[in-house]
């Protein structure tokens, strides 16, 4: 069955549900041509030889089904052909009939809320172990698992701990930071770094010593009202990320992009962190250094509130 959560806070908290057992998930793989087939969760299997499995060689995405809508689909699908392009890989499936396969599983399930889906696209299968694409057999393999996760409300209320870890967010030349890969080692070397050190997150600095991001998240701090976002150099162009910043500037809330550093971090009236598992969760303390008052602060309950409200006229607008 699905893992135990784990029992320190996390920006992917959720409140366990048993239908996870029973889910059902959607694969297209070379065994299956170039149809998706919707096959009970233990039953799931990709080839040894798929380059996602030998070589971490993918692209995903996380998307969040909201009141029977997929929100930021279209912005979520995106990011995922982009970061393929740039990967020289051909999914062999449009992007409307991408989308219509997310719902498709989704509705076949009867899942309608608080429904967090992985959407993850491997190069394919291999003729034999090597990282040449030259080997590929086929189509890229695709799997869409959909599960039940009510992002936990204690979480967003009690806020998590952050520890600044040595492991670095590099430039585009050395592994571009739009590329939501499935080669994950260097945000999961910083995960470690801060679960060893106590921690609930990581909280990674660019080349120069900036703040960058978190292993999972994007961070921003609160100074006298005022919303900082790290600049989108070093880390994954977040699409919670962005509409938080775009809530901002619809709502008169002062924000900026900018580079800023630790000092300005453990002085700041308030921290937190988005991501589309997450929403917006408060950051209590980082380094030891308390944050604010060490608790959800006005800002983010009021971030929190905005945008609660938007993404359900999200999914009052449809699909």
């Amino acid at each position: 069955g699905p893992a135990l959560r784990p029992t320190m806070p996390s920006s992917h908290d959720y409140d366990a549900d048993q239908r996870n057992a029973s889910i059902r998930i959607a694969i297209r793989q070379h065994a299956t041509g170039a149809e998706f087939v919707h096959v009970a969760r233990d039953e799931a299997r990709v080839s040894v030889l798929d380059s996602g499995f030998m070589l971490g060689d993918g692209v995903w995405e996380g998307v969040r089904l909201h009141n029977g809508v997929l929100l930021h689909a279209d912005k979520h699908i995106r990011r995922l052909f982009e970061g393929a392009k740039a990967l020289d890989m051909d999914l062999a499936i449009t992007r409307d009939r991408l989308r219509d396969e997310l719902y498709r599983i989704c509705d076949a399930q009867g899942m309608r809320d608080n429904v967090h889906i992985r959407l993850m696209v491997t190069r394919g299968l291999k003729s034999t172990p090597y990282q040449s694409p030259k080997v590929t057999i086929g189509d890229p393999t695709i799997v869409i698992i959909p599960e039940y996760k009510a992002s936990s409300e204690q979480t967003k209320e009690r806020g998590m701990r952050l520890y600044t870890v040595h492991v670095r967010r590099g430039p585009p030349d050395v592994q571009d930071q739009m590329l939501n890969s499935h080669s994950k080692i260097n945000c999961i070397t910083a995960c470690i770094q801060a679960a060893k050190a106590g921690a609930d997150e990581a909280l990674m600095l660019d080349p120069h010593g900036f703040v960058a991001t978190c292993n999972s998240t994007n961070f921003f701090v609160v100074r006298d009202g005022e919303v900082w976002a790290p600049t989108t150099k070093y880390q994954l162009h977040g699409i919670t990320r962005r509409h938080v910043l775009d809530l901002c500037r619809a709502n008169d809330i002062p924000c900026v992009e900018k580079d800023f550093s630790l000092t300005e971090v453990y002085s700041a009236d308030e921290a937190f962190v988005t991501g589309t598992m997450a929403g917006q969760i408060p950051v209590t303390e980082v380094d030891g250094r308390t944050i604010g008052e060490a608790k959800r602060g006005p800002m983010v309950k009021r971030l929190q509130d905005l945008y609660k409200e938007s993404i359900d006229a999200m999914a009052r607008a449809g699909r």
